[in-house]
């Protein structure tokens, strides 16, 4: 027993000492701190900004420890306020910098730019009788953005057009839907894309569902939760406990402090418990998301389809700091159901950063769900069935880039007072001949891997004196693509036609006609609906005896 009381007393009282140490430090480091910026403000050749200096160190400083743990300004707090509840001041549009103008590439249903007739392509040129000409996107964004009430003159010219149109708007709360769209794909099944983690997320979740059941034939529900970069930690739990009775353990919180570590498990009982459910990711599903999707993985309670998430185990908190500034730091790891932590970098291992710090799939740990699945922890969330993501041709994602797209729909919308519903329009010869011709018209180019690859090849080549024995062959090459790149408009038909009616559509029925439009060619979304209408293939993933096999498209 004493030799046991001298242990604890010999390790009380190395933590003391070694908390001493810290203190000492932290209290040596700002003294030093602070004396180096008083002898700069006297001393140095030319004036300094305090302010901008000491917001360069922080940054410097928090940069050793993990991308999540950020300092917030007072003059960023809007920007941060936008990032964690999904609201601002402001007119509801999206913009974008296009030659010397920024332009309105989409405005939100609803909301003063929309009301008061701003459309895509409209080039702002005069704000609060200032000229926006020339100004970057971020440089608009600030003047676009203000207090809730206050009114703002802009001036624009609209797509294809010369005349300036001045418009008066009053900027309002804009306040991103945590559900941008919800509803059946058929008779039998229902949908719910979630976007972010807010206040009332899990609110509106039960909400959304709730409508839906009020269909008798609904036998199953899509979750889809891609691209959704999380959120609050509470709501992800509020939304597991609408499939899971209450009671359960969702996500453990482990941290250095004891009011870091903390059990949440549902607090109610739930709306549903028997309905199939299948829940949609992709690589950008990240921290509350993958708890959701997580903690249904680990009871069984749904299955996963899509690609392996993000990663993001860490729980962050806000503190306030002096002179309205913030700071969000990381302050625990999270735990789902089986017990595994999903963290895919340890940043607190030095030198462990971006992908060189991610675990190796090799080494990851093996854990259970509750009906014995094995399910891993390091690396995201791995889907019960892969579906390997979109890729797009080198074609598509110049005439995407090149705003080809974008402004062809603008013309389209111009010379087309309606559509079709959104579920329902599509892109006939006649519009896609069009379109190829005002391509064409502008003369799009676009470079291939293949000629960056031949022109590498050909400087090799000149550098190497091999250029004069195959130039003939480079030129005959060279030549052949150049044939058949025109083909290409026709070759990747399907997925320039998809990028178009789904634009076209945004010009009608804006974000959720978007969302309805895409729904219609999603893989996943085809997957998911498979799946629900198995019976027996869904009940045979949970219970693992399904092998994978032809999933990955």
């Amino acid at each position: 027993m004493k030799i046991k009381l001298l242990f604890v007393a010999l390790l009380l009282s190395s933590i003391i000492i070694a908390q001493n140490n810290n203190n000492f430090e932290l209290s040596k480091n700002l003294e030093i701190y602070g004396d180096i910026m008083r002898k700069l403000n006297l001393q140095y050749a030319d004036d300094i900004n305090p302010g901008d200096l000491t917001k360069t160190a922080i940054d410097a400083m928090l940069q050793q420890l993990d991308p999540y743990t950020v300092y917030v300004p007072e003059s960023k707090l809007e920007d941060f306020e936008l990032m964690t509840k999904g609201e601002y001041g402001g007119i509801g549009a999206l913009i974008q910098k296009q030659g010397d103008y920024v332009v309105i590439t989409e405005p939100y249903e609803g909301f003063p730019a929309q009301k008061s007739g701003l459309k895509p392509g409209d080039r702002i040129v005069e704000i609060g009788g200032e000229s926006a000409i020339g100004k970057t996107s971020s440089q608009i964004s600030e003047k676009l953005k203000g207090v809730p009430g206050s009114v703002l003159k802009i001036k624009t010219i609209p797509f294809n057009d010369t005349l300036v149109t001045e418009h008066e708007l009053v900027r309002e709360k804009i306040k991103f839907p945590n559900i941008p769209y919800s509803g059946m794909l058929d008779k039998q099944i229902g949908y719910i894309s979630l976007s972010q983690f807010n206040p009332n997320s899990a609110a509106d979740v039960k909400n959304a569902f709730l409508e839906l059941k009020k269909n008798k034939d609904l036998k199953g529900l899509i979750l889809d939760l891609r691209n959704n970069g999380g959120g609050l930690l509470n709501e992800a739990v509020d939304i597991v406990n609408t499939f899971v009775p209450k009671g359960e353990t969702i996500v453990i919180t482990k941290g250095k402090l004891k009011k870091s570590t903390m059990i949440h498990k549902t607090k109610s009982a739930a709306l549903d418990k028997k309905i199939p459910v299948v829940v949609l990711v992709n690589e950008n599903t990240a921290s509350a998301s993958e708890i959701v999707s997580g903690s249904l993985q680990d009871l069984d309670r749904a299955v996963i389809i899509g690609q392996k998430t993000f990663g993001k185990g860490l729980v962050q908190n806000i503190l306030m700091l002096p002179y309205n500034s913030k700071l969000k730091i990381t302050v625990a790891k999270y735990y789902i159901p089986s017990g595994r932590c999903i963290q895919a970098i340890d940043y607190f291992e030095p030198g462990n950063n971006g992908d060189d710090g991610k675990i190796p799939d090799s080494v990851l740990s093996v854990f259970k769900t509750r009906g014995g699945r094995e399910v891993f922890d390091g690396a995201g969330i791995f889907p019960d069935i892969s579906i390997r993501p979109e890729l797009f041709s080198q074609i598509s994602a110049d005439l995407y880039a090149g705003n080809y797209i974008f402004n062809f729909a603008n013309a389209f919308f111009a010379g087309h007072d309606s559509i079709s519903k959104a579920k329902d329009f599509s892109i006939d010869d006649e519009t896609y001949n069009k379109f190829k011709e005002s391509v064409e018209e502008q003369g799009f180019d676009y470079l291939t891997e293949t000629e960056t690859i031949l022109d590498r090849m050909q400087k090799s080549a000149e550098r190497e004196h091999y250029l004069d024995a195959i130039s003939a062959e480079i030129d005959q090459l060279k030549e052949s693509i150049k044939m058949e790149k025109k083909k290409d408009i026709d070759k990747f038909r399907t997925e320039i036609e998809e990028m178009l009616r789904i634009e076209i559509i945004s010009r009608y029925y804006y974000q959720k006609g978007k969302i309805i439009a895409s729904l219609q060619n999603d893989k996943e979304v085809k997957k998911a609906i498979d799946v629900l209408n198995d019976t027996e293939l869904y009940h045979s993933i949970l219970k693992g005896t399904y092998k994978e096999t032809e999933t990955k498209e």
